[in-house]
């Protein structure tokens, strides 16, 4: 990066200073016999190296540094290592934040390659959480990956400040919707079949959670798995990288969150339906909260 651009992007980190909040006004002069008073150390600025990296964020006006800022400093648990949880992973890990857990109990299966791009053909057999751990690594060393090969636990959560859960059974998301509720920490759901998805953004005790949304889950056997209504992997790729914004949305507190609504996307015929949804008086998730 030239010196004239890196003094570009330099300028966009004086708005760092935002994330500290208002700096109380300096302190009287003490008498000349009393020792000064430690300096208090300035608010944590982003290095040349991740000016650089970050650059094309940035730069937008929809971003800042002081979003940068809480993105690094953020901890995120990705529930899946799967078609959906691999653009998350990557998406949240390329752009920077601080530390990433990914849960997964499966090994890396030939049939998974198409649609779940942090797997290669060498991974087969291997656990689904340290192959794409290892990946993740490439991308941003800067950035704490933490793979856990086991089922999600509630107790998974501790220390997370948002959830994204790319799970492929309703029995987790319903688990992972009243753990989340539960912890009061904020959750991106998704899920895909076919060409045909669904993301949604939850707050817990401000915004509708998914068991608001859906009450219930279906019957056994009554939805098809993807190994039975099959899935592209690009359609895989569009719901994640949704629910990848959606997390950024909420970790920075950007405007335009999916709030109290899921969206509904049909690329069969490149349908995006917003559907508004609202907390439901009684729900076992999160009606006390």
């Amino acid at each position: 990066m030239s010196e004239d651009r890196r003094a570009f992007f330099r300028g966009l980190m004086r708005s760092a200073a935002e994330i500290a909040g208002p700096q109380p006004a300096p302190a009287a002069a003490p008498p000349p016999a009393a020792e000064p008073p430690p300096v208090a150390a300035p608010p944590s600025a982003l290095s040349d190296e991740a000016v650089e990296r970050y650059s094309r964020q940035l730069v937008l006006p929809e971003w800042s540094a002081t979003a940068q800022l809480i993105l690094r400093d953020a901890s995120v648990l990705v529930v899946g290592a799967g078609a959906l949880g691999s653009p998350v992973a990557s998406y949240l890990v390329g752009a920077g934040v601080g530390r990433l857990g990914i849960v997964d109990d499966d090994e890396v299966e030939l049939s998974n390659l198409p649609r779940q791009t942090l797997h290669f053909t060498p991974d087969v057999g291997v656990a689904k959480a340290h192959s794409a751990a290892a990946k993740l690594g490439f991308l941003n060393p800067e950035v704490v990956v933490e793979p856990y090969e086991a089922r999600f636990a509630p107790a998974m959560l501790d220390g997370a400040d948002l959830v994204v859960d790319c799970s492929d059974s309703f029995e987790t998301r319903y688990e992972v919707n009243a753990a989340c509720c539960a912890a009061r920490v904020p959750l991106v759901e998704g899920g895909v079949v076919g060409m045909s998805g669904l993301v949604m953004a939850i707050r817990p005790g401000e915004s509708a959670c998914y068991r608001c949304a859906f009450p219930e889950p279906p019957p056994p056997g009554s939805t098809p798995t993807c190994a039975e209504a099959g899935v592209l992997g690009p359609a895989a790729g569009v719901i994640g990288s949704l629910q990848a914004l959606e997390a950024m949305r909420l970790l920075a507190r950007l405007d335009g969150a999916l709030l109290d609504a899921f969206l509904q996307v049909d690329l069969h015929d490149h349908t995006f339906l917003r559907v508004a949804v609202a907390r439901r008086d009684g729900c076992p998730d999160c009606a006390t909260l």
